[in-house]
């Protein structure tokens, strides 16, 4: 079973990959981390990604693709993978196509609105990691260490806004590729997570 899983920042796609592949025993391909190790490894695409992002730009699809189809050719993707984070736009869907048969695309549909309040309002500890909202933790501080908590700048309004509405540019056209091939699996993300799960399995039985 490949599968793909789309969803907006804080749409917990994050939580739902996690439960998906640890109930299916697939391996979770973020193109990120990806990127990431082969670096840290000096692999020679990894040592030519590097040279793109040192120079600040952008890895090309084709150095991406090269690494994936490296990935997905690996003993552990045997009986498939859920990629996260790729593709990213039609022309690296088309790509990716080439490569390997996709099964189904899940995407966790959330109203953007109340995605940027859910954000903003999010606070973290930066000394134990722990998560929680300013409506629960109103006094401003961490419920485990005692330790002031923070809003992330990437959980700023302005910076929250601006990456939902580059989210919601990019992927729309991703939603009617996949819903066009008969592989798109709409799933109301605004549910409790257990609510998520349990439709994701039922769309991907």
């Amino acid at each position: 079973m490949n599968l793909i899983i789309m969803g907006a920042p804080g749409s917990g796609k994050g939580t739902q990959a996690a439960l998906i592949c640890k109930a299916h025993s697939l391996p979770h391909i973020s193109t990120g981390d990806l990127l990431r190790k082969n670096i840290a490894d000096g692999t020679e695409l990894g040592k030519q990604a590097k040279a793109y992002m040192d120079a600040g730009k952008l890895v090309p699809d084709t150095l991406v693709i090269a690494l994936l189809r490296n990935r997905i050719e690996q003993a552990d993707c045997k009986n498939g993978f859920l990629l996260d984070g790729f593709p990213r736009n039609k022309a690296q869907a088309d790509e990716l196509g080439k490569i390997t048969e996709i099964d189904a695309a899940i995407n966790l549909e959330t109203d953007l609105n109340k995605l940027a309040d859910r954000m903003a309002s999010r606070r973290v500890c930066l000394k134990c990691g722990y998560t929680t909202s300013v409506q629960d933790a109103p006094d401003g501080k961490c419920k485990v260490c005692g330790d002031s908590l923070v809003i992330r700048d990437d959980d700023k309004r302005e910076v929250v806004e601006n990456r939902l509405k580059v989210y919601a540019e990019n992927t729309a056209p991703l939603v009617e590729y996949y819903k066009a091939a008969g592989k798109l699996k709409n799933i109301d993300g605004m549910q409790s997570i257990e609510d998520v799960n349990k439709a994701i399995e039922a769309a991907i039985k």
